[in-house]
């Protein structure tokens, strides 16, 4: 779907963006997708993003946050960025700290460091 018309649908535009995720119309729903009513009507589906990417794109969204690569940034903007990445379910993915690290440069013992200062 190009351009949502629907109040609803445009209401839900820029969440759906921010977490990849995008707006199909109703006759193009598929089983996974996720129907959105209006009044009884199904009016579109959300059809969320595949989880191949994901912590790319929550990277991507963290670095549009701060205004910065995670290399790029101050030791508090890394540990701010470990906190954004922590509270979206970045590291429940597989080799996540090993990848966060990577992108900031960092050792992996520097972001478990910052995570253990979150949860204490």
């Amino acid at each position: 779907m190009s351009r949502p018309e629907h109040p609803l649908l445009r209401a839900v535009a820029p969440i759906l963006d921010a977490v990849g995720a995008t707006i199909v119309a109703s006759a193009e729903m598929s089983a996974s997708d996720i129907p959105l009513s209006w009044e009884g009507e199904v009016v579109g589906a959300v059809r969320m993003p595949a989880l191949h990417g994901a912590l790319d794109r929550l990277i991507e969204s963290v670095e549009k946050e701060l205004s910065g690569s995670l290399k790029e940034l101050s030791r508090n903007d890394k540990q701010r960025a470990i906190r954004l990445l922590d509270e979206r379910g970045a590291f429940i993915l597989r080799r996540a700290v090993e990848d966060v690290a990577d992108a900031m440069a960092v050792s992996r013992i520097t972001v478990y460091n910052y995570l253990n200062a979150i949860h204490r």
